[in-house]
């Protein structure tokens, strides 16, 4: 008994050491908890308001806890504040930034000789090779009762039945063969000249005897195609009255196109019949098309200012598409001038009208970047060779240049668009000329038009506002231009052309990036204006390389997107302000 008495007693003193140490413990841990918590709250605290978070592709927004983007909802990182150690104007892009805007630099180096230092680069179509063409008409009045071939596009074999026609003169002309035919022996000429009547009427002398042997009248006839190709046009329709010789259907060989191609009046000596033109596509971009040079246009286009140059290209294949979108270079008779300038990508290159710039790296380890301005010499295809201002070894943005100098601009340093008196594009630049300026504030407000077509994806309105404007830079004298300001008028004409005659609204939107890559410059230099005009840029358009449009209201409104993003972009800058 006294045992168990000691044995109990035992037991208690165990437990109740073991209970101290373990819940003794935790209520050190807890209180040292409570404490380590205190003292990182108070440092939070303390540090509120210091750290701030941004947006990769839209570095101007600061917030002061993390979220989501409010313009295109990506997640915000933080933002860096440590800027030590760089030059006034060098900026420094998080590695996380250049990811995301697909920044890429290039190391440039001289210009070799290739292809391209003694070639024109012109832009192009495919059209039909009008030589190919044969329209397939009516031999006979009368209606048309069945037509088989009702669209275009659709492929055709010679002796194949296109159409079929219900004609009274060939029933009055076999009721006549068939009086004739018992007279043959007696009255041949009038026998044979009945024949001959259907003969001319395309009816074989298969046919002519059949309904001979018969001696029934058929009353409709079948029309067969002459040619093997592709329908073109159809140029009639079902219950059709069709005169003799009228066209049916217009039908297109494309074992053979042409490549139709725009050459300014500067260029016109450089070329001639004969020539070897490698032609390119952007469907297969890789691969050279060897083509000669067939026709030179007599005659300037007065609007475009334009030389057509022809090529003919065989197409048995039928890659070609009539409509396709095509590039061709040109071998010239000049011999390029041997010189110590650098060839840099045109993508590389930012326009401010006078001024031409560039970014450069200059941390080979760091993403730290400069605005540099360049001397630009003559273009060869996709490249451009520096005068003045880089050199053999310089790394360069090629890809990502316009969210470079956004982020330049928002952090105070020299940028493309920066309104520091040594870079404004009022007091930087000349004025531009009287007649370029007239003309460019009487098609503002068409301008507007066209850019809110565009956010309402209204093609029809987009094609009525381009023709309107097309037409009044069309009116300028461009012998009273500079010759930058000629070549930026000759570029926003045939930029609307191809805006009139695309149907699709992603290639307009395309070329309506040219466009204003073309006029916008000289819109900055505009002065007295009734109110202001706001450059607006989105980075998320042209693969990521941004694109800029005008607007008179600061509220967003993309034009590159439709009803998707309409709010995604920010003012750059604000002209007239």
């Amino acid at each position: 008994m006294n045992k168990n008495i000691i044995y109990i007693i035992i037991a208690a003193i165990v437990g109740l050491l073991a209970g101290w140490l373990i819940f003794g413990n935790d209520s050190v841990a807890s209180v040292n908890k409570v404490s380590n918590t205190s003292q990182v709250e108070q440092h939070n605290h303390e540090n509120e308001g210091t750290e701030m978070w941004t947006c990769s592709m839209h570095p101007q927004i600061m917030l002061s806890e993390p979220g989501d983007c409010p313009i295109c909802a990506m997640d915000l990182i933080p933002a860096s504040s440590n800027q030590n150690g760089l030059a006034m104007n060098e900026i420094k892009m998080t590695e996380n930034a250049m990811a995301l805007a697909n920044i890429q630099t290039t190391i440039i180096g001289n210009s070799s000789s290739n292809m391209d230092a003694n070639s024109i680069s012109l832009s192009g179509k495919i059209a039909t090779n009008e030589e190919n063409n044969t329209v397939q008409a009516s031999y006979f009045d009368g209606r048309i009762e069945r037509l088989n071939v009702s669209y275009e596009g659709y492929q055709v074999s010679r002796g194949q039945l296109l159409a079929t026609i219900y004609a009274p003169n060939l029933v009055a002309a076999q009721q006549e063969l068939i009086t004739t035919a018992s007279l043959k022996e007696s009255q041949p000429a009038l026998y044979n000249a009945v024949r001959n009547k259907l003969k001319n009427w395309k009816l074989s002398e298969k046919q002519i005897t059949a309904i001979e042997t018969s001696g029934k009248v058929r009353e409709n006839f079948p029309v067969y195609a002459t040619v093997s190709g592709t329908v073109a046009q159809v140029m009639a329709n079902e219950g059709d009255y069709v005169k003799q010789g009228q066209p049916i259907l217009k039908v297109s060989n494309l074992n053979s196109v042409w490549a139709e191609f725009d050459a300014y009046e500067n260029q016109i000596m450089q070329f001639k019949i004969g020539q070897k033109i490698a032609v390119t596509t952007n469907a297969n971009p890789n691969k050279n098309y060897d083509a000669t040079v067939s026709f030179i246009d007599p005659i300037l286009n007065t609007n475009t200012r334009t030389v057509t140059i022809r090529a003919t290209i065989a197409n048995k294949e039928g890659f070609f598409k009539p409509g396709m979108f095509v590039t061709g270079k040109i071998r010239t008779s000049s011999t390029p001038t041997v010189s110590k300038s650098v060839t840099i990508p045109a993508s590389a290159v930012l326009w401010t009208g006078k001024r031409s710039i560039v970014y450069v790296k200059t941390s080979p380890n760091q993403p730290i970047f400069e605005m540099r301005e360049i001397t630009l010499g003559n273009r060869s295809g996709d490249n451009y060779q520096v005068v003045d201002g880089l050199e053999n070894g310089d790394a360069i943005v090629t890809n990502g240049a316009f969210t470079v100098d956004a982020a330049a601009q928002l952090q105070g340093k020299n940028s493309m668009m920066n309104k520091d008196k040594n870079f404004s594009a009022n007091t930087d630049q000349p004025n531009i000329t009287k007649e370029l300026e007239t003309t460019l504030k009487s098609i503002l407000p068409q301008y507007l038009k066209l850019k809110n077509a565009f956010i309402k994806v209204d093609s029809q309105n987009i094609v009525t506002h381009a023709i309107a404007i097309q037409s009044k830079l069309s009116s300028i004298s461009l012998n009273n231009l500079n010759k930058k300001e000629s070549t930026s008028v000759k570029e926003a004409i045939e930029t609307l052309s191809s805006i009139i005659d695309i149907k699709d609204i992603e290639e307009q939107r395309n070329m309506y990036i040219i466009l204003n890559q073309n006029l916008i410059t000289y819109f900055m230099k505009l002065e007295d204006l009734s109110e202001p005009l706001y450059i607006q840029k989105c980075p998320m358009v042209n693969g990521d390389k941004g694109a800029i449009w005008l607007s008179m209201e600061p509220a967003v409104q993309n034009p590159y997107h439709g009803i998707d993003m309409l709010t995604c972009g920010d003012v750059i800058y604000t002209i007239n302000e």
